[in-house]
């Protein structure tokens, strides 16, 4: 069984900053591109960064600029530093990865349980 485990959500003022983290686990053969997206209620889940296992980036235009997304490969690891942070940016974020849990199987989309960032003074 293939998880997602997301952390660093919370509140925070606006102009502040928050880093959040997603950890992968189970039977992993290679991760393909991962990614974080956000919601909020009666919103579409929208993307906010992706990055490739090659570290190619791409990022929504709310946020370009004003956040990084990176990874470790070796830890299964992918962050997101969010920098001027808005109200805005209120959302549920969700990490995403794309997953191959063997040399044999077909890679398939997983996504993390969620965490909440409230930008808020």
């Amino acid at each position: 069984q293939v998880q997602l485990m997301e952390s660093g959500g919370g509140l925070v003022q606006p102009g502040g900053s928050l880093r959040l983290s997603c950890a992968a686990s189970g039977r992993i053969f290679h991760i393909n591109t991962m990614g974080w997206f956000r919601q909020v209620p009666g919103k579409e889940r929208e993307l906010v960064a992706t990055i490739t296992s090659g570290g190619s980036t791409n990022y929504a235009d709310s946020v370009k600029g004003r956040s990084t997304i990176s990874r470790d490969n070796v830890q299964k690891t992918v962050w997101l530093q969010m920098n001027s942070l808005k109200p805005e940016d209120t959302a549920v974020y969700y990490c995403n990865a794309d997953i191959k849990g063997t040399f044999a199987d077909r890679s398939r989309e997983v996504w993390g349980q969620g965490t909440l960032v409230t930008v808020s003074s």
